[in-house]
């Protein structure tokens, strides 16, 4: 009998912010199959039995192609195993989960996309920033600046006052982000914020603006950066980088094992 495949959501990282559906589907998936960057706090709370395979694809390194993967995902299934295919965030935004799905209808593998909170929402949540303001802004864009070309914010000038822009995958590229935010007419003074592996005890978060977006620090990936007039620091913020405590994550994580659908030991650690 054939087995299936569940494209699952992790979430932007703290493992409490897995749905109820995704833990119980990794708790009785045989293989997970997960991208580099799921952190290790939630590959540590998957059950021993499962077999993990890390499928990363990291920017500048070689890795796994996507052929290989899809054709992984078709094998295992075809073998009879549950297999979850672990990503970072939603599976349906930057994730490449459009071309899985292709390949498994086109095998004839049953699928399922279980969501996941996206690094834009667990990111503006720990920045304390709301995407939409009925003052400032009604309007959301979602883009990524890892493709050929930039962003593709040149059309935007009409519509970026009103506008929050959250750039997934920016890289160290500030410069070059700066130059064509501002050439899609969003002004220099323009609130900015680079929030870092959101959501775990190694999140930063760097706030300033647009124009000075290339003086930024280099900020660990998984990042992101958030644009616009919502993104401005209130009076009693400290704009300086901010961290979960260790001891805050280590309560967390505890916190997680004891989820009503773990009811497994979880891993000791994860090679």
């Amino acid at each position: 009998m054939a087995g299936k495949v569940y494209l699952v959501g992790a979430g932007p990282g703290d493992p409490e912010l897995l749905t109820r559906k995704a833990w119980r589907v990794l708790q009785s998936a045989n293989v997970v199959l997960h991208d580099d960057l799921v952190p290790q706090e939630i590959l540590r709370v998957l059950p021993p039995t499962a077999q993990l395979v890390n499928v990363g694809k990291r920017c500048g390194t070689k890795g796994i192609s996507q052929t290989h993967i899809n054709s992984l995902m078709v094998q295992l299934a075809r073998e009879g195993k549950t297999v979850a295919r672990l990503k970072c965030g939603d599976p349906l935004l930057f994730g490449r989960a459009g071309e899985e799905m292709d390949a498994l209808r086109l095998a004839g593998i049953a699928f399922e996309v279980i969501p996941g909170v996206t690094a834009a929402l667990g990111a503006a949540a720990s920045a304390q920033i709301s995407l939409t303001d009925r003052r400032h802004s009604s309007r959301v864009v979602f883009v990524t600046a890892h493709r050929e070309g930039g962003t593709g914010l040149t059309s935007e000038r009409q519509v970026a006052a009103d506008t929050t822009y959250v750039i997934y995958m920016p890289g160290h590229r500030y410069a070059a982000l700066a130059a064509e935010l501002q050439a899609a007419g969003i002004g220099a003074e323009i609130p900015c914020v680079v929030i870092s592996r959101a959501t775990t005890k190694d999140e930063t978060i760097f706030r300033t603006t647009v124009g000075q977006l290339p003086e930024c620090p280099a900020a660990a990936s998984p990042s992101l950066l958030v644009v616009g007039i919502v993104a401005g620091v209130p009076a009693n913020v400290d704009s300086r980088d901010v961290e979960v405590s260790s001891k805050l994550d280590e309560e967390i994580l505890q916190l997680a094992l004891q989820h009503p659908y773990h009811d497994l030991q979880g891993r000791g650690g994860v090679e």
